[in-house]
């Protein structure tokens, strides 16, 4: 266990990303208890939702019997879940100083549109730049497994509740994986890539020994 010399940094900004099952939720959910028990204000965020707006777009995207959406369309409406979390959560809490925790971001579109749905880039790098107000996560953590594993993790719960993404074939799960590694390659500064194909308490660990030592401050200065 890690033990913190100094403060925290306040204002600070952590996505977690993967495919499917890869335990995301689990891991955003056990970083904020702790940097809660540590005494820091944390807003916990999840793509789609996180807003009145957010929230019934959200049903949209991820029912599996909902309307065919096209791959243009599908980014536009994550954009306009992400512009309204951005403008009503995150950056004014950011300001704030508090610690926020997003359960996906703007990689998501990057890794699910681009990469799995074969979307133009730049096209969706407009949307993206748009939608988060220019703000990108101090660090990313990418939790990765094969897509058959994290699949198989989800139909252990439920597979009659799995969402449109879900429900995609194993080419797409692997197109975003491969997507997922170029965007890290691409910036290895944000991104910490963990093995999430052990148990919730090692990767649990991992999570805090990456992410602890990176939000250390001498003071209280924001990161953005």
């Amino acid at each position: 266990m890690i033990v913190a010399q100094g403060r925290m940094r306040a204002g600070a900004f952590i996505s977690f990303e993967g495919v499917e099952g890869s335990g995301k939720t689990t891991q955003v959910h056990l970083l904020g208890e702790r940097l809660a028990d540590a005494g820091h204000e944390v807003v916990i965020v999840h793509e789609p939702g996180g807003t009145a707006l957010g929230d019934t777009l959200r049903n949209l995207l991820l029912r599996r019997d909902a309307p065919p959406i096209g791959a243009l369309a599908e980014a536009m409406l994550f954009a306009a879940c992400r512009a309204e979390l951005m403008t009503e959560v995150v950056k004014p809490k950011l300001e704030r100083g508090a610690v926020v925790l997003a359960d996906r971001f703007a990689d998501s579109s990057r890794a699910y549109q681009v990469g799995g749905r074969g979307l133009d880039g730049s096209a969706v790098e407009q949307l993206i730049t748009l939608a988060s107000l220019g703000l990108e996560p101090d660090i990313t953590i990418l939790l990765d497994v094969p897509p058959t594993h994290g699949l198989a993790r989800r139909a252990a719960d439920d597979a009659s509740r799995w969402t449109r993404f879900e429900a995609e074939g194993e080419d797409f799960h692997e197109r975003v994986r491969a997507a997922y590694a170029a965007l890290r390659e691409a910036a290895p500064a944000r991104w910490v890539l963990i093995d999430g194909n052990r148990s919730i308490e090692a990767v649990a660990m991992d999570v805090w020994t990456s992410v602890a030592p990176r939000l250390l401050a001498e003071g209280n200065t924001p990161l953005h």
